[in-house]
């Protein structure tokens, strides 16, 4: 079967030449070739490989690799994703246990898992994602977890089945602005995806909330700026912003490639508007350095709420536990 039927019949969109920021290496270090015979041996998915990140060369020598769960088909037709489409995987059951051994083989402090979309499961996979996280939490106490969910469009109780199993972080990307909607992302819907993330925070206060954007596509400055004002409005406390590239022919075209200035630019915007952390570069992706990330967050939390804890306020002990609580709302 072809990876993408539904595009077959597309006019082709002949993607413009890189600059020199996008440009990358690919990859071969023997780290990276070890972490694809891991994956290879446990039967499990990166989205690394099947998105087509050009980070992956830099990322598996270090061996972090984002696991996609819930098989390698996705019963979405997104334009801009190079994830196969079709009929569904059988679920399988004992992914999560081999999940856990990922993380326990390649040593990670901190691990991304994201999925396909099934929207022919019931709860769309939620209670794959917790068991998953279960799965991790038995192998390897102290790895902490990102999990980067789909929308679960008309699934009900998927997002509180998700929080409940208590991630580190919770990411859902936005992708692209409103406007652009039906034509990069047309099974999905915008305000939906800003309530999930909306709902994640009111379910769990401590949850850190992610959400990520593409350039590239078309959006204006402006519509940007509205979606950082819509994601703090959902009180989310991280943004990504990367350049969108073309995987085929048949993918949507790439409009323009953003420079780097550019995305100074939208960091500065983003980090004015309350964010607590915000990636905005060309080859910023929603797991590069997502473990680092995740330790400045959470040093960014505790300095923010620390600021505004007076020096005579309890004991040392208390203001500790003060620190680590909800995150500040910030406009």
């Amino acid at each position: 079967m072809p990876r993408h039927p539904e595009k077959a019949a597309r006019p082709d969109n002949p993607s413009p030449r890189k600059p020199p920021w996008l440009r990358v290496k690919a990859p071969g270090s023997p780290e990276y070739h070890a972490t694809r015979r891991l994956m290879r041996e446990l039967q499990l998915h990166t989205v690394c490989e099947e998105a087509a990140c050009p980070n992956i060369g830099e990322c598996w020598k270090e061996r972090h690799a984002t696991v996609m769960i819930l098989g390698a088909v996705c019963t979405r037709a997104c334009t801009f994703c190079n994830v196969a489409t079709g009929r569904p995987d059988r679920l399988d059951p004992h992914e999560p246990e081999r999940v856990g051994e990922a993380v326990t083989k390649l040593g990670l402090a901190h691990i991304v898992v994201t999925s396909v979309d099934r929207d022919d499961l019931a709860d769309g996979g939620a209670g794959h994602f917790a068991r998953t996280i279960a799965a991790i939490r038995h192998a390897a106490p102290d790895t902490t977890i990102e999990v980067l969910v789909p929308d679960f469009l008309h699934k009900d109780g998927a997002i509180e089945t998700v929080v409940a199993a208590r991630p580190d972080v919770l990411n859902h990307n936005l992708e692209t602005v409103p406007r652009l909607y039906a034509e990069v992302r047309p099974g999905a819907r915008y305000f939906h995806s800003l309530r999930l993330l909306d709902q994640a925070k009111r379910l769990e206060p401590s949850l850190f909330t992610k959400s990520g954007l593409m350039v590239g596509l078309g959006e204006e400055t402006g519509e940007v700026r509205q979606v950082m004002d819509d994601l703090r409005a959902a009180q989310v406390d991280f943004l990504t912003i990367g350049q969108y590239l073309q995987p085929t022919a048949k993918h949507h075209r790439v409009d323009r490639f953003v420079t780097p200035e550019e995305f100074a630019s939208y960091r500065r915007q983003a980090l004015g508007k309350g964010f607590l952390m915000v990636s905005a570069a060309p080859l910023t992706r929603s797991s590069y350095h997502a473990g680092d990330d995740f330790a400045r967050l959470k040093a960014a939390r505790e300095g923010a709420v620390s600021s505004v804890i007076p020096a005579d306020a309890g004991t040392q002990g208390e203001r500790r536990a003060a620190s680590s609580g909800p995150p500040l709302s910030r406009g």
